[in-house]
């Protein structure tokens, strides 16, 4: 398998699909490109028509859009280890995803992935306030459904990958947590797989203007 992405530090999407693969060590190559750099948007286009990281290429299958990613990995090599083996548990991970696809919008402005960024006193405005309390309700409902203290539907999942770099926000924004969602963003952080993303994100010296990425 060969994954398409952008900048470590910044791309939130190609993070999600990184995770999945790496925490489940699967073997895979890793073709980064730079965002907004000359040429780029011309590599990306010659992955994916779209314009968009990641890309997935396995076989010659191409699969793009992170969540799609998750899915066929999980369908493909981990026997649907992806999602809870409990259907509604399932059901509520999948939602919970597809909410994190697609809403959020505030604290995806205000808070742009920046895995090098530590802010201190960062200003949270009543918008992004909602957006943070929403992820709260979701994380608390998920781990009280999963019934362990571990991730948010027990085993790793397709749901943790999603929120991964909401926790990378949450922490680099300085954000004050309950200290049960804490415990997850601390579980998360001391991933093998997410402090080798954090320390290649480190080593890399572009700058973006801020972008979800």
């Amino acid at each position: 398998m060969q994954l398409i992405i952008g900048n470590y530090n910044y791309s939130s999407w190609s993070l999600r699909a990184w995770l999945m693969l790496r925490h489940f060590d699967l073997a895979f190559d890793t073709t980064r490109i730079a965002l907004f750099t000359p040429g780029s948007a011309e590599q990306i286009k010659a992955y994916n028509p779209a314009g968009k990281v990641p890309v997935l290429l396995d076989n010659g299958t191409t699969v793009w859009d992170s969540l799609s990613i998750c899915e066929y990995i999980s369908e493909t090599y981990l026997q649907d280890q992806g999602w809870p083996s409990n259907p509604a548990r399932r059901a509520h991970a999948r939602s919970s995803c597809a909410e994190m696809h697609s809403g959020f919008m505030a604290l995806r402005s205000a808070m742009p992935m920046n895995c090098r960024r530590h802010v201190d006193n960062f200003t949270i405005s009543v918008a992004v306030q909602q957006d943070i309390d929403r992820i709260s309700t979701l994380w608390r409902e998920a781990l009280s459904k999963s019934g362990s203290e571990q991730f948010l539907y027990g085993d790793f999942s397709i749901a943790d990958a999603c929120y991964a770099p909401v926790v990378f926000r949450l922490t680099g924004y300085g954000v004050k947590l309950p200290a049960e969602l804490q415990a997850y963003c601390d579980r998360m952080l001391a991933l093998p797989a997410c402090q080798e993303w954090l320390s290649l994100a480190q080593q890399e010296s572009e700058v973006i203007e801020e972008e979800d990425v």
